[in-house]
């Protein structure tokens, strides 16, 4: 009899989610982890159903055999090589044959307390709202190689705990991926002041999008007028600060009813909706289908 699927996983230590995956390896330092992916046994199949983290992930791969990597909404096929990157907090699936290798890096923000605080949400390659995938060719995953090298060179041999080396050459990697970045795709730009709080707002909204619903509450919890934030979310976005709660409610409204069989009014309680039909009246105007038809139309 098949589980009844109740919850999306959600891992918020590296180690946790190494231990759901077939690759042997885990980490001594919990911030941070640089795994070498190797093929795996012939003939061995790897199928991670959709999962979240609460840390920072990012890999350059090369696929020789079959492999079907699902993001939010998107699904890719046999790329021959890709790199992505992957914010805290969203959806994520694959399944592949045993053919994927490459290199795959893990990081929580604390990575960079040594450094400055938030450093990492400068990197546009981490999207709050969506993950980065570039597809390319062999030749372009040679030409990264080198780059992915150096910081697992340093990871390897530095010790255990700090990674010191290790941290600082990850700096470097993500600034030389930012500029690959902006000649492969043309929407990732360099950050304004008025994208930071962008993107500490929509982070604030992943934590508390359950109880807070208003510009005001994440206002205060930044330290700016409400008139400010909104002002400043809607010249950085061209989205209005409460579309943006709106849109991460109805995200994980539409993980719940597309990949966990938990009864729609379940979903509206969880999610904090005073009743099932206030749900319903919310989730046909954010995706224009009700809750039922888009469980059906998913399945």
């Amino acid at each position: 009899m098949e589980k009844i699927k109740t919850t999306i996983p959600y891992y918020t230590e590296i180690n946790d989610f190494l231990d759901s995956i077939p690759w042997p390896g885990r980490t001594t330092d919990p911030d941070f982890y640089c795994l070498r992916l190797k093929p795996l046994d012939q003939g061995r199949q790897v199928y991670r159903p959709p999962f979240k983290r609460s840390f920072y992930f990012f890999a350059l791969l090369f696929n020789s055999g079959r492999i079907q990597v699902n993001y939010g909404d998107q699904t890719i096929h046999d790329p021959e090589s890709y790199l992505v990157f992957h914010s805290p907090n969203l959806v994520y699936s694959f399944a592949h044959n045993n053919a994927l290798e490459g290199y795959v890096i893990y990081f929580k923000p604390e990575c960079f307390s040594f450094f400055k605080p938030d450093f990492h949400q400068q990197f546009r390659l981490f999207d709050v709202l969506h993950t980065n995938l570039f597809k390319f060719d062999l030749a372009t995953f040679k030409q990264l190689v080198p780059h992915f090298e150096a910081v697992f060179a340093a990871y390897e041999r530095s010790a255990k705990v700090q990674h010191i080396e290790a941290r600082i050459k990850l700096l470097g990697l993500l600034y030389y991926l930012e500029d690959f970045a902006l000649e492969k795709k043309e929407d990732i730009r360099l950050a304004t002041t008025q994208q930071i709080l962008l993107r500490k707002f929509i982070q604030l909204i992943d934590n508390h999008y359950i109880n807070k619903r208003t510009v005001q509450e994440y206002a205060d919890m930044l330290s700016v007028t409400a008139n400010y934030l909104s002002q400043s979310v809607k010249h950085a976005s061209g989205k209005n600060a409460l579309t943006f709660i709106a849109e991460r409610l109805a995200a994980e409204a539409r993980s719940l009813i597309q990949y966990t069989d938990l009864e729609v009014t379940e979903i509206a309680y969880q999610l904090n909706f005073s009743d099932p039909a206030n749900f319903g009246k919310f989730f046909k105007r954010q995706v224009g289908l009700s809750p039922t038809e888009f469980r059906k139309q998913r399945k």
